[in-house]
């Protein structure tokens, strides 16, 4: 489970202005957090499906976010994905 200072951080870090605590690129944000402690819990639990199977849901989800963000500004993705260090 995410801690709630390292939440706070990467929502903080992506939000557009300073009530923004659940619009697309904070949620991508806090999924992000998310995904890189499982994918550390998985190093070590090789056989946790249940915990795999979530991994997935969550990347899927984040997919689809970043989609929607991509679509509505195509600058804002750039920026967000370079921030997260993800997709290339």
């Amino acid at each position: 489970m995410i801690e709630t200072e390292k939440k706070a951080a990467a929502i903080k870090s992506a939000q557009a202005h300073k009530d923004d605590t659940g619009g697309a690129s904070a949620q991508v944000a806090v999924l992000t957090e998310r995904i890189k402690e499982l994918t550390e819990h998985l190093k070590t639990h090789k056989h946790d499906f249940m915990a795999r199977r979530g991994l997935l849901q969550m990347v899927g989800k984040r997919r689809r976010l970043l989609r929607y963000v991509a679509r509505r500004d195509s600058q804002a993705y750039l920026k967000l994905i370079k921030q997260l260090g993800i997709r290339r």
